[in-house]
């Protein structure tokens, strides 16, 4: 069955923010105790920033640095492209580092020295480094690469030369540069073709080294997780990485018993910190692959709440910078994800009160009625909509949910309508006054009602039934609203 635009998108747009929540959730466990087998990470941040309570640390900062040019449209193969990415890392090293890793420390004093350009003089500093240390093959460029494999999506070839070229800048072993190589192909196929594969660009790598790194992926699929450690070595993060995304089993479909496939995001996740040492980074580099294969949709409300971290940016600018990077630095027609409206005609019209909570109002993109204290918003948004002005940021959600009956547009709908439910109610224990809405309140927004209603504990028959009577103009029809039934009363 061929894929969907919206699906292939939304996989596009959760590269990045995989990544940020991995390296969040990593933070406090950091060269310290792991969590435990039955133990879940928490982004309770501390670590060696020390850092906030979910925000990222070098790992994403750097490929923020990479993001900032590659969301342009750049070819990060051409000179001026990678000179941006060096004066980038110089920058970050002198203003925004919170935490940064001895070798590429190293690298970006030495490379600030000297005349030309920026690139050459970090490529150089990056050779003389490793001449002078027989173990320079760190994981500092693995941890930062998953972004550079959205700039080709149709071109391997370019994709890998991208890899090999961020790489140099700061980490000149081979075997850097390859690691970077396998796992930029990686997610450029898991965006593309929604499928993990690592050993998918070993072709691409020279080939006197593809037996070698052959061996070494076949290891990550067949021994214990916990072999791998510690991690600083590239080949061995990569390995770390890979190893908690495969030997974590994909759950099944079961809405009623709250089981989704895409919960294989989460738990991969806290496989990958539970291995221990390096954490941050080592779920840093399987977040990157596993957003590019669940996407965006499948990272839970929770967490796209509270991640943040340098330069002031939070889970939008994330996703922002991933779709503009995915289309050539192009919004799309209507000037998402960048324009600073979406212009959706007029919809205005008085929210209604959800049937089962007074606090909650239904509304659509231009609502009529009172201020809202929190916005949970089904449809894409402008960077700066009067609806959200004054709304604290961790106060604005964004679901990826897709107004469309085809089954593939929504890969992850159950968990979206369960989780954007939860969210809610999370919401209103806190005491806010939510705004759930979507373009004109006719499909999404009555979904998410009736899940939110689910999710209280009333019968699917009770909250459909109420929920068309409190919004007329429901469709009271399609795959999003039957879907919206089976979600399962929290616990």
């Amino acid at each position: 069955m061929a894929d969907h635009s919206a699906a292939r998108a939304d996989r596009g747009a959760g590269v990045l923010l995989g990544q940020a929540c991995g390296d969040a959730l990593g933070v406090p466990y950091e060269f310290a105790r792991q969590p435990g087998t039955s133990e879940l990470a928490e982004m309770r941040g501390g670590g060696l920033g020390p850092y906030a309570p979910g925000e990222w640390s070098d790992d994403t900062q750097m490929s923020v640095c990479i993001a900032r040019v590659t969301s342009t449209g750049a070819d990060l193969t051409n000179n001026d492209a990678l000179d941006a990415i060096a004066d980038g890392f110089l920058d970050w090293a002198a203003h925004g580092a919170t935490d940064i890793g001895n070798q590429t420390r190293a690298v970006l004093t030495a490379g600030q020295r000297g005349d030309g350009r920026t690139s050459i003089r970090l490529r150089d500093a990056a050779r003389a480094y490793g001449s002078r240390h027989s173990r320079s093959a760190g994981n500092g460029a693995l941890m930062r690469t998953s972004v550079v494999g959205l700039t080709s999506l149709a071109d391997r070839d370019r994709t890998a030369e991208a890899a090999r070229a961020v790489a140099e800048l700061t980490h000149a072993d081979p075997l850097a540069g390859d690691s970077c190589v396998l796992w930029s192909e990686a997610v450029r196929v898991a965006v593309q073709e929604a499928r993990f594969s690592v050993a998918e660009g070993l072709d691409l790598l020279p080939e006197q080294r593809r037996d070698q790194w052959s061996g070494w992926i076949t290891d990550a699929e067949r021994k214990l997780s916990a072999t791998f450690r510690p991690n600083g070595f590239t080949v061995t993060a990569l390995q770390a990485a890979w190893s908690s995304i495969v030997s974590t089993p994909i759950p099944r479909l079961e809405p009623e018993n709250a089981s989704y496939p895409c919960l294989h995001l989460q738990e991969a996740l806290h496989a990958a910190v539970r291995i221990g040492d390096d954490t941050d980074t080592v779920a840093a580099i399987a977040g990157g692959l596993l957003g590019a294969c669940w996407g965006s949709s499948a990272v839970p409300a929770r967490w796209r709440r509270v991640i943040h971290g340098w330069p002031r940016l939070r889970a939008r600018d994330l996703v922002t910078m991933s779709v503009l990077t995915a289309r050539g630095g192009r919004p799309d027609s209507s000037g998402w994800p960048t324009g600073a409206t979406m212009e959706y005609g007029q919809h205005s019209r008085a929210s209604a009160a959800h049937p089962y909570d007074g606090e909650v109002l239904l509304g659509t993109a231009t609502p009529t009625g009172p201020k809202p204290t929190a916005v949970v918003s089904l449809c894409r948004m402008g960077c700066d909509e009067p609806l959200v002005r004054g709304v604290p940021s961790g106060d604005w959600l964004e679901a990826w949910l897709i107004d469309c009956d085809d089954v593939r547009a929504n890969p992850n709908l159950d968990f979206v309508l369960a989780d954007t439910a939860q969210m809610v109610a999370d919401l209103r224990a806190e005491g806010k006054h939510v705004l759930v809405h979507c373009v004109a309140a006719e499909q999404r927004t009555p979904s998410v009602a009736v899940a939110y209603a689910r999710q209280l504990g009333i019968t699917a028959p009770e909250a459909q039934q109420a929920v068309r009577r409190a919004l007329p103009s429901a469709r009271a029809r399609g795959r999003l609203w039957e879907q919206a039934a089976l979600v399962a009363p929290a616990e």
